[in-house]
């Protein structure tokens, strides 16, 4: 079975805790297959999960931020807001997600590269 960042982190929490999936499923008022589907990355994890897990395991700021992280790099699915958007953008958020099951590395890191140059010409 595959974990994401985030399915580490809180089976870390739960096994330092004496806890079971069980456990965690009735503080964050779930399912178990629910809980599994978001440690497996099949599903992302609800917003109001954090502050449910720091308030229950008293995590440190630190801690937190690990989480948020882990959660972050563990999405499932992001959502593109384009109202704003003009038909050019609407059109490359369109051919990226066409061609994002297709993406190898290199042409990622490519990509990063280019949107991390323009990050840094738009401070």
């Amino acid at each position: 079975m595959s974990y994401t960042k985030y399915g580490e982190f809180v089976r870390v929490l739960r096994i330092k805790h004496h806890e079971v999936m069980g456990d965690m499923a009735e503080i964050l008022g779930v399912s178990l297959p629910f809980i599994s589907a978001v440690e497996n990355g099949k599903k992302n994890v609800p917003a109001d999960w954090v502050s449910k897990l720091v308030d229950h395991y008293h995590l440190t700021a630190s801690e937190k931020e690990e989480l948020e992280e882990a959660i972050e790099e563990s999405r499932a699915q992001y959502k593109i807001d384009s109202k704003k958007a003009g038909n050019v953008q609407r059109k490359a958020v369109l051919a990226f997600a066409r061609a994002f099951d297709d993406l190898d590395d290199d042409t990622a890191m490519k990509i990063m590269e280019l949107l991390s140059k323009k990050e840094d010409t738009s401070k």
